[in-house]
């Protein structure tokens, strides 16, 4: 197992256990995380920590699954179906791919294609 799948399978451990402060510990002090256009939809902690503390808060029934991975280098490519997830205007049941880009141990890129 690479080190990036180990922090990427404990970071969703935490997300499925709604953890913020767990979740957070994964994820670079200048983490970007953005869409497949580049746009960008939080940086750093304090951005990635005013999207999920709601998403946790609200969402009591949040789950995810790996559907299937891909590995390379530094890099985890995940297909995920989600469910539960009560944050507007995203749908509560839905898949998306997510690039993870650990570096150091920490994720410091995440781009979201949906």
């Amino acid at each position: 197992m690479s080190d990036a799948r180990e922090v990427i399978d404990a970071q969703i451990a935490a997300f499925r256990e709604r953890d913020l402060e767990g979740y957070l510990v994964f994820f670079a002090d200048d983490v970007v995380v953005t869409d497949f256009a580049g746009h960008v939809l939080m940086e750093g902690l304090a951005g990635v920590r005013a999207s999920y503390e709601p998403l946790f808060a609200n969402s009591p029934d949040l789950s995810v699954d790996i559907i299937s991975r891909i590995e390379i280098g530094d890099f985890v490519v995940d297909l995920e179906h989600l469910e539960g997830f009560n944050n507007p205007p995203f749908p509560v049941v839905f898949d998306a791919g997510v690039v993870y880009h650990v570096n150091d141990g920490k994720i410091a890129a995440m781009k979201f294609l949906m």
